[in-house]
C-alpha cells in the first residue's frame, strides 16, 4: 500500500486516526500547524480553555499539546503498524483546522515517507516547536510535557493494537520509551501479548484541574 491508502485504512481506526491525504484540502480554513504553534497559539489555547471551563492558562495549555501529541502518534504509529514507514510530519507539512463543535482536524498534503525508526524524530521534532511556545507563554514544564507526549504515545499504541497487527509499532513505543530513549523516565511501560500496554507516568497533565476534571489512568498521582 502506498502511504494514501495506508491513511485511508487508518480512518476506520478511529477519529485520532483521521488525515485525508488528497492535494486539495477536505474543506475551508485549513492551514499549516507551524502558523498554529506561532501567531495562533494563543487563540488555540483560549479556545481550548473556553471548551474546558478552565481559561485560557496552564490547564488548557497542557491539554492542548496532549492532544496535538495523541494525534501526531496515532498518524505516525498507525503508519508505521501498517507498512513500516511513517509520514513525514514536520510542523509545514501537518495542515489543521478547529470547527465550530468536535475536535483538531488534520490533513496531510502530499505526505512523505519515512523509515519507521524516524518515528520519534518526526513526531518530537513537530512537539518541540510547539512545546518552545508552550512554556514561553504557559509556563509549562518540560516534565509535564514530556509526560504528555509519553502518555500520548502509549494511548495511541493502545487504541492500535485493538484494531491492527501492531507488533512492529509496539518496538518502536518501547524503544522510546525505554532507559536512554527521547522520552526515556516519563513513566514505567509494560506490553504483554494478548493483555495490552499500561503506563504510570511520572507527571500529570493537569487536567484534574478542570472543571469535573479527575485523574487520567496513566496519572502518577493515583500512586500517591
Amino acid at each position: 500500500m502506498d502511504l494514501d491508502d495506508v491513511l485511508r485504512r487508518l480512518a476506520s481506526v478511529g477519529p485520532f486516526f483521521t488525515a485525508p491525504s488528497a492535494a486539495e484540502p477536505p474543506g475551508p480554513g485549513f492551514r499549516p500547524l507551524s502558523q498554529l504553534y506561532g501567531e495562533r497559539l494563543g487563540e488555540y489555547v483560549g479556545e481550548v480553555g473556553r471548551r474546558m471551563g478552565t481559561g485560557p492558562g496552564r490547564v488548557a495549555a497542557s491539554t492542548a499539546q496532549l492532544g496535538i501529541a495523541s494525534r501526531l502518534w496515532s498518524l505516525g504509529l498507525g503508519c508505521a503498524a501498517l507498512t513500516g514507514r511513517v509520514p513525514d510530519l514536520a510542523p509545514d507539512r501537518v495542515w489543521w483546522r478547529l470547527p465550530e463543535a468536535g475536535s483538531l482536524e488534520l490533513w496531510l498534503p502530499r505526505p512523505a515517507d519515512l523509515p519507521g525508526e524516524e518515528l520519534g524524530a518526526t513526531v518530537l521534532g513537530n512537539l518541540a516547536v510547539l512545546d518552545a511556545g508552550l512554556r514561553s507563554r504557559f509556563a509549562l514544564s518540560p516534565q509535564v510535557l514530556r509526560g504528555n507526549a509519553a502518555s500520548g504515545l502509549v494511548g495511541a499504541l493502545r487504541v492500535l493494537i485493538d484494531r491492527v497487527p501492531a507488533g512492529g509499532a509496539v518496538a518502536l513505543a518501547a524503544a522510546l520509551l525505554a532507559d536512554g530513549g527521547p522520552l526515556g523516565r516519563t513513566g514505567t511501560f509494560v506490553h504483554e501479548e494478548g493483555l495490552g500496554v499500561a503506563f504510570v507516568r511520572r507527571s500529570c497533565c493537569l487536567y484534574y484541574k478542570a472543571p469535573g476534571g479527575g485523574l487520567c489512568g496513566d496519572c502518577v498521582l493515583r500512586t500517591r
